[in-house]
C-alpha cells in the first residue's frame, strides 16, 4: 500500500541511509541521498533515485550544514526529510528549518525534541508524569559546593553526568568525596568540548545496572503504543556492543510497569513517530517492577531498531512514514506481540587488542553470513574514511529461543570475512560466546570484568599457513609439473610476518598434488587442495584430517597481504616485498608512522628541535577519537612532513628524526 509522500530525501549516510531506502522503494517512494566529497562513490548514493553533494568531508561542512541539506531537497522536489539516527536527527532547529520550507519532517516535533533534549530537564518532567526516575539532583546550581553536598546526600557511588548529549561524553563514576571534585572538573571540561555544555546532574549509581530500553510510537491523532523492550546492557565505555529483544529474565509484571512508564512518558510529550524510552534496571537480581528508573528518551530512531522488527515483524521505518504522512499508527496496542527472539551485533573497524582504536582502510573484500540479516552501507572496494563512524555493519539473527538466536549470532559473526582493516568481529564472536551472557547474565559490566579472555589472540595454526603459503604464491600443488625440478623436489622460501612476528617457512611441492610447509613449531604434510570462491580447503596428516579457511590477497603497504578467517578469527600475514619496504620507511628506521588514516589534529615539534624520549609530538583524530603519538627515543627532530588540519595516510611518515651515529 503506497502513501502520500512521494519523494524523500534522507539526511544521513551510510547503513541507515541505505536501511531507508529499502523500505522507501517498497513503499513506491523515490528517493534522494546527499553526499560529501568522501561519499561520492558510497552505496547510499548509488541506491538512491538521486544524489546532491552537500560539500567537502567534515561533518560539520557537509551531514551537518543545514541549509545546504534544505537547498538539495527544495532542488529534487522532496516532500519529506529523513534524518536517519546521529547528525541533525535530534536537532530541534533542523526541524524548524525543513518546516518552514515547506516539507514534512519524519520525526517528532521540534517542541517534544527539546522537552527530552536536556537530561535535567527531562527527569524534572518525567517526574510529574509519574515516571520513575533516579535518584539524584538534576537542578540548575553547578557550584563545587552545591553539587558535592547533593552527592553526599544521595549516596556514594554516584555518577556525574553531562545534562547534554550522550556516548558516555562527560561522564564520571564516584566512589569516595575525595574524588568528587577532580571527577566533576574532568566531567565538565569532556561535555564543555563534546557539547559546548559543561553543566551536570548527578545521580544514584546502580551497582549492578542493566540498560533496558522500550520502542514507543506516536502518531498525529494522539494514539501511541509501545513496541515492547530491548536489553542493551553489554556495553563498552557507555557504548551499545550488543543488543537483543525481548530482554532476558523479563517478566509480564515487570513488562507491564516498564512499557506502561514509556507509554506515560510519550504521552507527556505529545510524542509522534519513532521514540525510545531508556531506563536504568537494578540488575543484582531478578528484574522487579519497582527497580527500574528513567534514564533519557532517544528522540529518533535507534541503531538497535532492527531486533524489534525481528521480534514484531514490523518495519518501523515503514511505520515513521505513514505517521509522517499523516496516518494513524498502522497497528494498536492489542494487535502487537512478541514472537521469538533476536539480537544485533555492531561490526566496527577497531583494533579490540589496541585499546579499541578506531581503524581505516579499503575494504579489499567484505563477506556476511547468508543465516544473518546483514545491514550495512559499505561493499568490497569501499574505503572507511577517518571522517566518519567506522561501523562496517549490524549483524541481526533471530530465533525460536534465545539460544537459538545467539547461536545464530554467534556462527553469523564467526563467518564474516572483512579484510582491507581490523574488525572487532572475532570479540563479538567470543562475546557472543560468554557463558555468563549465554546463561542470561548481563549488565553493563560484563565487558569490562572479562575484557583480557574476550580479547585474548587466536593462534593460527600451521596448517592454516600452510595453506596460506600456496594462496600466496599462487600456485596450484595439483597442476601438472608444479612440483618437478630436474634435481629434486620445488621448494620455496617464504616470510611472513603475524602479529608482528617474523615466520620463516618452506613450502615444498611433490609433485603428486601433495605439499609441505616447513620450518615452524610442526611439519605440515597435505594435499588434495581445492579452491571454491575464497574457502580453500586440503587434507592433512596421515588421517588426512580436513583443513579449511577463507582466504584472500590484497595489495599491502609493504608487501602482499594475505587475508585468513579460520575459526572465526581473522589473521593476516604479510609477505614483505623488500622494495615497497625500503620505499616505505626509507633508508632508516627513525620515522613516527600514522597509526591509521586520520586528521593531524596538532604539531607539536619543528625541524631542528632536540626532543626526548616519550614527549608528545603530534595528535591525530580519526572517527572522533583522538591518538597521542610520542617520541620513540631522544634525538633531534630532521623533518616534519604533516601540517594540523592536514588528512594523512595509515602508514605515512610524519616525523624523521636525525640518524644516531656509530
Amino acid at each position: 500500500m503506497t502513501i502520500s509522500i512521494s519523494k524523500l530525501l534522507i539526511a544521513n549516510r551510510g547503513e541507515i541511509a541505505c536501511r531507508i531506502i529499502r523500505t522507501a522503494r517498497r513503499l513506491g517512494v523515490r528517493t534522494v541521498a546527499v553526499y560529501s566529497d568522501a561519499d561520492a562513490g558510497a552505496l547510499h548514493v548509488g541506491m538512491a533515485d538521486e544524489a546532491v553533494r552537500i560539500g567537502p568531508p567534515p561533518a560539520a561542512e557537509s551531514y551537518l550544514d543545514t541549509d545546504a541539506i534544505i537547498a538539495a531537497a527544495r532542488k529534487t522536489g522532496a516532500q519529506a526529510v529523513h534524518p536517519g539516527y546521529g547528525f541533525l536527527s535530534e536537532n530541534p532547529g533542523f526541524v524548524e528549518a525543513v518546516e518552514a520550507a515547506g516539507m514534512i519532517f519524519v520525526g517528532p516535533s521540534a517542541a517534544s525534541i527539546r522537552a527530552m533534549g536536556l537530561k535535567d530537564a527531562a527527569k524534572r518532567l518525567m517526574e510529574k508524569a509519574g515516571v520513575p526516575v533516579v535518584p539524584g539532583y538534576h537542578g540548575e546550581a553547578q557550584e563545587v559546593v552545591v553539587l558535592a553536598a547533593k552527592a553526599n546526600e544521595i549516596g556514594y557511588p554516584v555518577l556525574i553526568k553531562a545534562r547534554a548529549g550522550g556516548g558516555g561524553k562527560g561522564m564520571r563514576k564516584v566512589d569516595d568525596p575525595k574524588e568528587f571534585k577532580d571527577a566533576l572538573a574532568a566531567a565538565k571540561r569532556e561535555a564543555k568540548s563534546a557539547f559546548g555544555d559543561d553543566r551536570v546532574l548527578v545521580e544514584k549509581f546502580v551497582v549492578s545496572p542493566r540498560h533496558i530500553e522500550v520502542q514507543v510510537f506516536g502518531d498525529n491523532h494522539g494514539n501511541v503504543v509501545h513496541l515492547f523492550e530491548r536489553d542493551c546492557s553489554l556495553q563498552r565505555r557507555h557504548q551499545k556492543v550488543i543488543e537483543e529483544a525481548p530482554a532476558p529474565g523479563m517478566t509480564d509484571e515487570v513488562r507491564a510497569a516498564m512499557t506502561d512508564a514509556a507509554v506515560k512518558a510519550a504521552q507527556a510529550i505529545d510524542y509522534s513517530g519513532a521514540g525510545t524510552i531508556e531506563f536504568i534496571a537494578d540488575g543484582s537480581g531478578p528484574l522487579r517492577p519497582d527497580g527500574f528508573w528513567f534514564m533519557e528518551m532517544n528522540t529518533r530512531l535507534q541503531v538497535e531498531h532492527p531486533v524489534t522488527e525481528a521480534i514484531t515483524g514490523q518495519d518501523l521505518v515503514e511505520w515513521q512514514l505513514r505517521v509522517a504522512a499523516g496516518e494513524k499508527l498502522p497497528l494498536a496496542q492489542a494487535d502487537l506481540s512478541i514472537s521469538g527472539h533476536a539480537f544485533e551485533a555492531r561490526l566496527y573497524a577497531e583494533d579490540p587488542a589496541n585499546g579499541f582504536l578506531p581503524a581505516t582502510g579499503t575494504l579489499h573484500h567484505l563477506a556476511f553470513s547468508n543465516e544473518a540479516r546483514n545491514d550495512t552501507g559499505v561493499r568490497s572496494g569501499d574505503a572507511i574514511t577517518p571522517f566518519y563512524d567506522p561501523m562496517i555493519a549490524k549483524i541481526i539473527t533471530r530465533g525460536a529461543t534465545r539460544e537459538e538466536a545467539l547461536a545464530k549470532l554467534a556462527a553469523a559473526l564467526k563467518s564474516t570475512h572483512v579484510a582491507g582493516t581490523v574488525t572487532n568481529a572475532a570479540f563479538l564472536a567470543a562475546l557472543a560466546s560468554h557463558e555468563g551472557f549465554a546463561r542470561g547474565e548481563v549488565d553493563t559490566g560484563v565487558i569490562g570484568r572479562d575484557l583480557d579472555a574476550l580479547i585474548a589472540p587466536v593462534a593460527l595454526p600451521e596448517t592454516v599457513i600452510a595453506l596460506a603459503a600456496v594462496v600466496a604464491l599462487g600456485i596450484d600443488p595439483a597442476a601438472r609439473f608444479s612440483g618437478w625440478r630436474l634435481w629434486g623436489e620445488a621448494s620455496h622460501k617464504l616470510r611472513f610476518i603475524h602479529a608482528g612476528e617474523a615466520l620463516e617457512r618452506r613450502l615444498v611441492l611433490h609433485g603428486d598434488g601433495a605439499f609441505s610447509l616447513e620450518g615452524g613449531a610442526e611439519s605440515v604434510f597435505a594435499r588434495d587442495l581445492t579452491r571454491d570462491g575464497t574457502r580453500v580447503t586440503a587434507r592433512t596428516g596421515e588421517t588426512g584430517a580436513r583443513v579449511e579457511a577463507d582466504i584472500v590477497t590484497y595489495p599491502g603497504i609493504e608487501g602482499t597481504a594475505v587475508s585468513v578467517l579460520c575459526d572465526g578469527a581473522a589473521h593476516v600475514l604479510l609477505a614483505p616485498d623488500p622494495l615497497a619496504v625500503a620505499a616505505h620507511h626509507g633508508d632508516h628506521g627513525d620515522a613516527i608512522l600514522a597509526p591509521m588514516t586520520g586528521i593531524v589534529r596538532t604539531v607539536a615539534v619543528r625541524a631542528g628541535v632536540a626532543v626526548d624520549k616519550g614527549d608528545k609530538l603530534i595528535v591525530m583524530e580519526a572517527m572522533k577519537m583522538e591518538t597521542s603519538l610520542t617520541a620513540p627515543r631522544a634525538g633531534l627532530v630532521a623533518e616534519v612532513f604533516c601540517a594540523e588540519g592536514e588528512t594523512v595516510e595509515g602508514g605515512a611518515v610524519l616525523v624523521l628524526f636525525e640518524e644516531t651515529g656509530p
